[in-house]
């Protein structure tokens, strides 16, 4: 005979539930990053795969292995191919000691600068430089947890595509939410999704490439390096290509090139600022948008993080927090209207 109640051994099963769950979570917290990476793929992939299997009758193995790779050869290689372009750029401007005295040289002729202020000012450059290194994914010093962050995302996103009911279906059941505001939720975060990934990238590489463009055209150096830094920057809405663009037309207008200093600010101030607001007006159209407050909050969260992935997962994490927030108080007003009709019922039942 049991020395416990029924009541104490669901309580005792329940505190090892609990114990067991925040040891589980404890452990994956050195992959949450690639499990992120995994939800975020699995929304934007879900619809290619759905079409390829209930519309064209594709085979559900086929359909998920094709999508996967497309995947890899769209998103993955690209973005580690740029990440080490730009860890190899920022490392032979940090070793470039001349660069940095005709640097300081350009500056003095336009704002007087110390040697006390001109080595705080030397510092601080390469302190950027490094945290901005630190901030990409190297394939060389980090390559066995890019290959085991990457087969797991892409081991769980392959179960998650061929047996998408039985997830989907799972998430609805164990969801701490009402089945209607589950299914809120999961559309109003494909959306989120879908603007901030989808959406912000898209914006992103057409400001990048204009940036990289312009300095093309105006006899910039480097121009596919800074096209590819003004991509990633432009995570951050507004604040982002003018770190790229301005200093760079500064640096043309000091060195004597005032057509190209100010044709790069007038156009980066009229076109390049501006197409983001037409892009951002097109897409808001279509999947939503997110607000530029929550994308710099979202990307000053992140960045610790997830270092540059953070410019993604940042917003998206906030969104989906403000998201839950806004459920909870649905949920909240609904629950108090059910309780006052329930309080106004039982009062007229006694009159």
């Amino acid at each position: 005979m049991s020395l416990f109640s029924y009541k104490q051994r669901n309580n005792i099963n329940l505190v090892i539930i609990v114990a067991l769950g925040c040891l589980i979570a404890y452990s994956l917290l050195g992959v949450f990053s690639s499990i992120l990476s995994t939800l975020v793929l699995y929304t934007i992939i879900r619809p290619a795969y759905i079409y390829l299997v209930s519309s064209r009758g594709m085979n559900r193995r086929v359909a998920a292995i094709l999508l996967l790779v497309t995947s890899i050869v769209l998103i993955v290689l690209p973005f580690y191919g740029l990440s080490s372009l730009v860890i190899t750029k920022i490392a032979e401007m940090q070793s470039d000691q001349i660069y940095y005295k005709n640097l300081f040289f350009k500056l003095q002729h336009l704002v007087p600068v110390g040697a006390n202020m001109q080595s705080l000012i030397e510092e601080g450059l390469h302190r950027a430089g490094t945290w901005a290194t630190g901030l990409f994914p190297s394939i060389i010093s980090g390559a066995v947890d890019i290959v085991f962050g990457l087969v797991l995302m892409y081991f769980l996103l392959y179960f998650m595509l061929i047996e998408h009911e039985q997830f989907e279906g799972a998430m609805l059941k164990y969801a701490p939410l009402r089945e209607q505001n589950a299914m809120r939720f999961a559309e109003e975060m494909k959306n989120l999704t879908f603007a901030n990934v989808v959406g912000q990238g898209l914006i992103c590489v057409v400001q990048g490439s204009l940036v990289s463009l312009s300095f093309f055209t105006l006899g910039y150096s480097d121009p596919f390096f800074w096209g590819v830094i003004t991509t990633f920057i432009c995570f951050v809405p507004v604040l982002g290509p003018p770190l790229i663009f301005v200093p760079a037309a500064v640096m043309q207008i000091i060195n004597g090139h005032d057509f190209a200093g100010w044709a790069m600010l007038i156009f980066g101030f009229v076109v390049i600022l501006n197409i983001d607001n037409v892009l951002r007006f097109m897409i808001a159209k279509r999947v939503g948008n997110i607000h530029p407050i929550i994308t710099v909050i979202g990307v000053v969260i992140g960045i610790p993080l997830f270092g540059i992935l953070g410019l993604v997962f940042g917003p998206l994490l906030l969104s989906y927090f403000i998201l839950l927030i806004r459920i909870y108080e649905t949920s909240a007003l609904a629950s108090d209207r059910l309780e006052r009709i329930k309080t106004i019922s039982e009062a007229e039942e006694l009159l």
